[in-house]
C-alpha cells in the first residue's frame, strides 16, 4: 500500500494508462484524426505547378528573327519558323515550370489549323496534356488574312484605294473567327482543365497618327490598317473574356486570359527610328516579300516576353479555383 501511495505522485499511473492503454495521455501535440488542409492556389502558383506549352502563329513562332538562328530548335521548326529569339524562350526563364516548356508554335497557323495541324506535323492541340499548367498563344491574324491584305496594300498602284477596298471582306473573316477560336479554347479546355491559357493579342504596326507614307502605304492606308488590328484584337479578346466569364461562373479551375499588345509598340512602331517590327524586306533572288516583313523584331520580342511574364504575375483579376490538398 506503501508503494502505491508513493508512485500517485510521481505520475506514474496516467503514464502507464497512456502507454498500455492508450487512455488518459496529454493533449498538447497535433490531435488525431485531422482533415486534410484545402488551400486555394495563386495565379502563379497554378502556372508553375506543371509544364508550359507555346502554341500559335507566327507572332509566337519568332517568325521575325528566324533567319537568324543556325538551327531549328525543334522537330518541324524549320517548317515553322520556331526560332529562339521568340517570347517563349523568355518566358521559359523568368519562371520554373515544374513539367518542363513546350514550344510549338508554327508560322502560318489559322485557329482551324491549330486543331488539324500544317507541314505534315501533329495538330498543336495535340502537345497539350492534362499536366499543362500555362498555355500561351497569339491566333486570328491568318484567319483574317493578314498577310495577303497587307501585300495587297503594299503592291497596289500608288494613290489607289485597292488597301481600303478590302475592308467588307477583312470585316467578314475577322467575325467568322469567333466559333473557330472558341472550338480551339474549349479543346485547350478539355485537355488541360487546370490550366491558365494566356491569349496574346497584335501590337498597332503602325504609329497613331501616321503623317508619311512607309513602304507605299499611304497615311490613310496604315491608319486602315490599325484600325483592322484593332477589330481583330477586340473580337480575340471578347472572346476569351466570354469564355473566362463562364470558367469562373462554374467556380472552374484555370483561367483564359487576353494581353491587350495594340499599344505594346508605341513609339516604336514601322517608320520610327527604332521599330519592334521589321518593315518591308524583299527576297530579290526569288523577286518576293521576305516572310519577317511585319513581324517582331528581337526587342519587340522581348516585349511581348515582359507583357506576358508580368499577366502571369497578376492573373486573371479573380481568385483562382486551383486547390491544393495537403494531408497532415
Amino acid at each position: 500500500m506503501a508503494l502505491a501511495l508513493l508512485c500517485l505522485p510521481l505520475g506514474v499511473y496516467p503514464k502507464l494508462a497512456c502507454a498500455v492503454l492508450d487512455a488518459g495521455c496529454p493533449a498538447d501535440g497535433e490531435p488525431r484524426g485531422r482533415l486534410p488542409q484545402v488551400t486555394r492556389l495563386t495565379a502563379v502558383e497554378v502556372a508553375q505547378s506543371g509544364s508550359y506549352v507555346a502554341l500559335g502563329d507566327s507572332y509566337s513562332s519568332g517568325e521575325g528573327v528566324y533567319f537568324l538562328d543556325k538551327e531549328p530548335v525543334n522537330d518541324g521548326a524549320d517548317r515553322c519558323h520556331r526560332a529562339t529569339g521568340s517570347y517563349v524562350p523568355l518566358v521559359a526563364q523568368a519562371y520554373r515550370f515544374g513539367g518542363g516548356t513546350a514550344f510549338y508554335a508554327c508560322s502560318g497557323a489559322t485557329s482551324r489549323q491549330l486543331l488539324s495541324g500544317q507541314y505534315g506535323q501533329q495538330p498543336q492541340i495535340s502537345r497539350v496534356g492534362p499536366d499543362a499548367s500555362l498555355v500561351t498563344l497569339s491566333i486570328g491574324g491568318n484567319d483574317a488574312g493578314f498577310t495577303k491584305v497587307l501585300t495587297g496594300c503594299i503592291v497596289k498602284l500608288p494613290w489607289s484605294a485597292a488597301c481600303v477596298d478590302q475592308d467588307a471582306a477583312v470585316a467578314r473573316r475577322i467575325e467568322q473567327l469567333r466559333p473557330s477560336m472558341l472550338q480551339v479554347l474549349g479543346e485547350l479546355r478539355a485537355r488541360a482543365p487546370n490550366a491558365r491559357i494566356i491569349v496574346l493579342g497584335y501590337p498597332r504596326p503602325f504609329p497613331k497618327e501616321p503623317v508619311e507614307d512607309v513602304d507605299n502605304l499611304t497615311a490613310e492606308d496604315q491608319r486602315w490598317l490599325n484600325g483592322v488590328t484593332r477589330r481583330l484584337n477586340d473580337v480575340v479578346g471578347s472572346v476569351a473574356a466570354e469564355f473566362d466569364r463562364a470558367i469562373a461562373a462554374f467556380g472552374g479551375p484555370g483561367s483564359v486570359e487576353y494581353v491587350d499588345a495594340y499599344e505594346a509598340f508605341t513609339g516604336h512602331e514601322v517608320g520610327r527610328p527604332q521599330p519592334y517590327l521589321n518593315g518591308l524586306h524583299v527576297d530579290m533572288e526569288e523577286l518576293k516579300v521576305d516572310a519577317r516583313s511585319y513581324h517582331p523584331t528581337g526587342e519587340g520580342y522581348r516585349r511581348f516576353a515582359d507583357l506576358i511574364t508580368k499577366q502571369i504575375a497578376a492573373g486573371p483579376g479573380r481568385p483562382m479555383n486551383n486547390f491544393q490538398l495537403a494531408t497532415p
